[in-house]
């Protein structure tokens, strides 16, 4: 691709857009996989807040608040250094060793890289407790008589909830949803402290090499600008079946 005459030399080389776009796609696939393991966890701390039996809601009560009140930057330095100094010698030759796992037909699956791990754990485990409180919320500003009028008519426990008080808070917690899984893509930023070589890497390392930080960084916040907008779009998309309902 050839850049447009006006911009002279201070243009970057078709392999520093490259370097880039790997780290976009990095990028990508660790939001993905910390919005869907932080939405599932958080549901799940949703439901152990909710159950009857006091030590097992006052554990989960203390481990969000462990994850919501320290610094993520901390949390990944935990799981990065930290986790990595207690695995026998062993272990941490292999998590950093390049291998991949086997497949059918002779197809081979690479294995993530220890800072990737790291990373996923950290986001996760972060994002989930925030999850949870936007899920909480939302359930808890559903009246608790609507329930109590649907029991009065019959209805089971699940129909309860499936049909009354899932709808109408999802409706009140998916904006604020959108607003977390947002944060997650912006977060990942953060990784580049633990070496993993995603967007904001990257643009550090053309940076270097090429000294035009300007370039490097717009194009940079560019990509994570088209990110965003597309994580905002499919979060609406598809509705729940049951949110529907009224």
């Amino acid at each position: 691709m050839t850049p447009p005459a006006w911009l002279g030399h201070n243009w970057l080389e078709p392999h520093y857009l490259v370097w880039l776009g790997k780290g976009a796609l990095l990028t990508s696939w660790l939001s993905l996989l910390v919005i869907l393991a932080a939405s599932l966890l958080g549901l799940l701390f949703t439901a152990l807040l909710d159950q009857p039996w006091k030590p097992l809601r006052l554990a989960a009560q203390l481990w969000l608040s462990l994850h919501r009140n320290t610094p993520l930057m901390v949390q990944l330095l935990l799981w990065y250094f930290g986790v990595s100094g207690l695995l026998p010698d062993e272990a941490r030759m292999w998590l950093n060793a390049p291998h991949a796992l086997a497949l059918p037909f002779d197809l081979a699956l690479p294995w993530p890289s220890f800072e990737f791990l790291a990373a996923f754990t950290a986001l996760t485990l972060y994002s989930a407790a925030f999850i949870c409180g936007e899920l909480q919320s939302g359930l808890n500003a559903v009246p608790k008589g609507q329930a109590l009028a649907a029991r009065a008519l019959g209805m089971s426990r699940w129909q309860v909830l499936s049909l009354v008080v899932l709808p109408q808070a999802w409706q009140l917690v998916k904006r604020p949803l959108v607003g977390q899984y947002t944060a997650i893509v912006k977060n990942t930023s953060l990784t580049m402290a633990i070496g993993l070589a995603e967007l904001s890497y990257a643009s550090r390392q053309v940076e270097t090499e090429t000294l035009l930080a300007f370039q490097a960084f717009a194009v940079a916040t560019a990509l994570y600008l088209v990110l965003v907008l597309l994580t905002q779009l499919l979060s609406h998309r598809p509705e729940p079946a049951w949110s529907t309902l009224r």
